[in-house]
């Protein structure tokens, strides 16, 4: 699937795939950023995206960001939707203990690209009926 995408600052690094089968390209940062213990900075990445009507780019944290360095973004998943075309931003919020520095140029979350469905709501009085029911929380766990 091709994917338009717009440099918003000619410094920007467009999305790369670390692998031939990953199934997130990472995002760059724009610019450099401290972000300090328990705090939240949204980054700039620099490009704009034209995601294809049907499907959402999912912005996740990147494994090795969030283990080494405790970022990981604050809202835990973006939400890129395909009728968006402003900038791609990333709040990375540092659960660490300490301050923590972002390379202009690191990558520092990643995308993934699926496809989804709009549902119909419609209100019922009554659902039906399943094995687990209205069972919440750890209700599936070992009984």
């Amino acid at each position: 699937m091709k994917v338009n995408v717009c440099k918003t600052d000619p410094r920007a690094t467009l999305p790369t795939y670390g692998s031939a089968d990953a199934a997130g390209a990472d995002l760059y940062a724009l610019d450099g950023a401290l972000i300090k213990a328990g705090a939240t900075v949204l980054i700039h990445t620099g490009i704009s995206m034209e995601i294809p009507k049907g499907y959402v780019g999912l912005v996740y944290a990147r494994s090795g960001l969030a283990t080494k360095k405790g970022l990981a973004p604050a809202n835990k998943v973006g939400v890129i939707d395909s009728d968006y075309r402003g900038e791609i931003m990333v709040a990375l919020h540092n659960h660490g203990a300490e301050d923590r520095e972002i390379a202009a140029g690191e990558r520092i979350a990643q995308i993934v690209l699926t496809p989804y469905l709009t549902a119909e709501f419609t209100e019922t009085d009554i659902l039906s009926d399943t094995d687990r029911g209205a069972g919440g929380f750890g209700s599936t766990g070992n009984k």
